[in-house]
């Protein structure tokens, strides 16, 4: 169903331009987080293309579903639960001190600071922190771990009120949250409220390079509002009074972009370099997305494919990980209960909920002892290496691991 929580957008979520063209269409989909606590309630569903500004190359969605829906307080991702996630963030704050060298006790803000997985260590290191979040869960936790932590939207009005009570940020850190939000534009200008004049903000967005060269379309849903190339985020920041300076490419959540941004120009040649090869490449234009659909396509056909030979072997397959990526995947390609026993998860704040739209049952990762599958579909393949770490008893035992992206494979047994 299509609710009155969802609407199209009109104009670019950068430029304002009217030139957007479609590139990429899914047809309805579930919100990703949106666990279900029912196997037979219908859930939700909304748009899911995917068009492109002529004007200023950014890749966005063409609908938006309202944040409340998104980030309610049935949202139950906690950053904490993934090591890869806590790691990248330890190392994005490391890399943040040894380029700006704040003064002890100066203030790092979080936007979208989640369980306080990321600001833990600026506190470690001898900064004052703030945290900034919506979700009701992942706050509290936060704060349980003492984290002072604001529960709320991040915005160009809360950066002001916090600039009047003289809380701006010599680090600001945002972590996969500026593709989350509606009104980019005004989160940028927001970003310049609260970044001290001397500051510097680290960034993290996945890059739409990676997205297109290793078929990553799973990694498309309605949170992810954008899908940012150097080029579109340099002209973004530009045009709210900020300068993108520097860029660093990182391999975190399928690759990602780790951007520094400041009040005052200084161009790094990576960036600058950077620049030039999309333009070589293409990646401000909706050709880009050319071929992009049929390789999604091929990727369907050989999981399913690799899934029904050994259903037809007599094999019996889970999958590991109730991951946004996940919803889209199973989802997209129809792989549900007739396919899969269930998916495990980590996170027991998941357990005995389902998978939105498909509704194939989370349960605890004790259950692949206990029913001892003979293949796990990792649905989060981009901490692939994590997982089947912590399943190496499940691998000794003969179990494989089935790897669905960027192109279907086994691994292990």
């Amino acid at each position: 169903m299509i609710a009155e929580a969802c609407t199209p957008i009109r104009a670019c979520r950068c430029c304002g331009g009217g030139d957007l063209v479609s590139v990429f269409d899914m047809g309805t989909m579930p919100p990703s987080d949106a666990l279900s606590p029912s196997a037979t309630e219908p859930d939700p569903a909304y748009p899911l293309e995917v068009i492109m500004c002529r004007s200023c190359g950014l890749a966005q969605l063409r609908h938006t579903v309202a944040p409340e829906v998104l980030f309610s307080a049935a949202y139950k991702y906690f950053s904490s639960y993934t090591q890869t996630v806590v790691d990248n963030a330890k190392d994005a704050v490391a890399t943040a001190i040894e380029r700006v060298k704040p003064a002890p006790g100066a203030l790092a803000v979080e936007l979208a600071s989640n369980d306080g997985y990321l600001l833990k260590h600026a506190k470690a290191a001898g900064l004052s922190v703030l945290g900034i979040d919506p979700a009701p869960a992942p706050v509290a936790a936060a704060r349980e771990a003492g984290i002072d932590t604001i529960q709320a939207f991040f915005s160009e009005d809360l950066a002001r009120k916090l600039k009047a009570e003289g809380r701006q940020a010599m680090l600001l850190f945002g972590n996969n949250v500026l593709a989350h939000v509606a009104d980019t534009a005004g989160f940028v200008r927001g970003i310049r409220e609260i970044l001290h004049p001397e500051g510097t903000a680290s960034i993290e967005v996945p890059y739409l390079r990676d997205l297109i060269d290793h078929v990553e379309f799973d990694t498309i849903y309605h949170e992810h509002l954008c899908y940012f190339s150097v080029s579109a985020l340099s002209e973004l920041f530009k045009r709210q009074g900020l300068h993108l300076n520097d860029v660093q490419r990182i391999p975190i959540h399928g690759g990602s972009l780790r951007l520094f941004i400041q009040h005052k120009p200084a161009p790094s040649e990576r960036m600058l370099k950077l620049i030039e090869e999309e333009k070589e490449l293409g990646l401000d234009r909706p050709e880009s997305f050319r071929a992009f659909a049929a390789k999604v396509e091929g990727v369907g056909q050989a999981l399913r494919e690799l899934i029904d030979g050994f259903r037809r072997e007599g094999k019996r397959i889970a999958a590991y990980g109730a991951a946004a990526k996940g919803t889209i995947l199973l989802n997209f390609f129809k792989i549900g209960p007739e396919e899969l026993m269930w998916v495990a998860d980590k996170n027991p704040h998941k357990h005995g909920l389902y998978m939105p739209g498909i509704k194939l049952p989370i349960v605890g990762v004790e259950r692949i002892e206990q029913d001892r599958p003979d293949c796990l579909v990792i649905l989060p393949w981009n901490h692939q290496a994590e997982i089947m770490r912590q399943q190496a008893d499940f691998a000794a035992q003969g179990g494989r691991f089935i790897i669905p992206i960027p192109h279907p494979h086994l691994q292990g047994g």
